[in-house]
């Protein structure tokens, strides 16, 4: 039987008929019988965009912790436990304290309609409302303007991460329509950081940007960065940081990277918060080395990695990560969601992978069935087989190619299973 806050989080999940609904009304509507905590949190830093969100949050938090600030952090979705989605001070928020918090708004909300994230959401704000920390990192679950993190008035800065087709049946069906609901987290007159953008994207912010009288701190504008000689190289108009490359593998974390530190010397914070931002930063699922656990125990030589990239732009990235490691012949083990653009994710991987193994993600309602997920590989180009399970797939690669590499992929539901059960 299910206790704790695990049966609240059940119980939350029956609320309201959908699971996503895009409005602020119902979260206004308990933030206020909740006495409005948004009102009182620590300097907020909000960040919005289709990719990069996560790990430009958690190099920020690892800048800011770095110069000696105590840092709140919301991010979601979770991958193997909830609490991984409200980090108090700098600590996951222990059970009690979950449990209480859920309590408390569901008994706020009384018989009201509201979503998952909407409740959580503002649990969240009010444990950051009532503990002590001197930032507040809120990563905006999906869009921005009607976003259940958009009800801050005044945040010290916001962040738009680079903007990609994704959620379009949410968002809209072109760029600048999910640009412009990414932009909808723009406060007047509060600096607004932009990562790289399409110029169609990029318009947009800059035309909410000006409306609202925000200054705007731009890539390729106002700060550059680049990767030269093995090192980080980030230029604003305060001047130049020669710093080590991020921690955090793969090429688009450069991107990411220059929007943290944008963001951190805009919060006036110096080169060594820079420099800890992007050695210092951890987060799980970005093309995470798994390197103990039964998996790794059942594949003793296999070079075992684990990302949740799932849109276009995720493949992209990781197709680029690929092609600058050591080479080693290569196999995915895909599973994910029916609400992707599949054949859009795998086309970038099929030139770096000699075969991928479908699987559908265990416990999850809206998985692809992994045969759909084989013919989208097979489309492409790429040389594809369903399997049961992540862990058959495995076996069957272990045999064939004992020195492979394996990268499971496709999903952050798929990438939670994973780490649950291989923790």
């Amino acid at each position: 039987m299910t206790t704790g806050s695990d049966a609240i989080l059940e119980r939350m999940m029956t609320l309201h008929p959908k699971v996503i609904d895009l409005t602020l009304d119902r979260m206004h509507r308990l933030l206020a019988a909740l006495g409005n905590p948004e009102r009182r949190l620590p300097p907020v830093v909000h960040i919005a965009g289709t990719n990069g969100k996560g790990s430009t949050q958690a190099m920020i938090r690892a800048g800011l912790e770095a110069s000696g600030a105590t840092v709140h952090a919301y991010t979601s979705p979770h991958l193997a436990r909830f609490h991984e989605r409200i980090r108090l001070a700098g600590e996951l928020i222990s059970e009690p304290a979950l449990t209480a918090l859920l309590d408390e708004c569901v008994q706020a909300n009384g018989p009201d309609s509201i979503t998952f994230f909407e409740i959580t959401t503002a649990a969240a704000l009010l444990a950051f409302a009532r503990t002590p920390a001197d930032f507040t990192l809120l990563e905006v679950g999906l869009g921005g303007r009607l976003d259940a993190t958009n009800v801050v008035d005044s945040p010290a800065i916001t962040i738009i991460t680079p903007v990609s087709l994704d959620h379009q049946q949410f968002l809209g069906e072109t760029l600048p329509e999910i640009a412009g609901e990414k932009a909808g987290i723009i406060k007047r007159g509060i600096p607004v950081v932009v990562g790289p953008q399409a110029p169609e994207g990029l318009a947009v912010i800059e035309a909410k940007a000006a409306r609202m009288g925000a200054p705007v701190l731009a890539y390729g504008q106002h700060w550059h960065v680049a990767e030269d000689r093995g090192r980080l190289i980030f230029q604003d108009e305060s001047g130049l940081l020669d710093l080590p490359l991020p921690n955090l593998p793969g090429p688009h974390q450069i991107q990411n990277a220059g929007a943290a530190i944008a963001a951190l010397r805009a919060l006036g914070r110096d080169e060594a918060a820079c420099e800890a931002a992007v050695t210092r930063a951890f987060w799980p699922a970005r093309m995470q080395r798994l390197r103990q656990g039964p998996l790794v125990d059942m594949a003793p030589q296999v070079e075992l990695w684990l990302d949740g990239g799932h849109n276009p732009a995720g493949g992209e990235a990781i197709a680029a990560t690929l092609s600058r490691m050591h080479k080693r012949p290569t196999y995915l083990i895909c599973g994910m969601l029916n609400t992707k653009d599949v054949t859009g994710y795998m086309r970038p991987l099929a030139a770096h992978a000699a075969r991928l193994y479908a699987v559908s993600i265990p416990g999850e309602k809206n998985t692809l069935p992994a045969e759909t997920t084989r013919d989208a590989a097979l489309s492409v180009g790429l040389p594809a087989e369903a399997a049961g399970s992540v862990a058959d797939a495995l076996a069957a690669i272990s045999v064939s190619d004992p020195a492979a590499r394996v990268l499971i992929c496709g999903s952050l539901y798929l990438a939670g299973a994973i780490l649950r059960e291989n923790g």
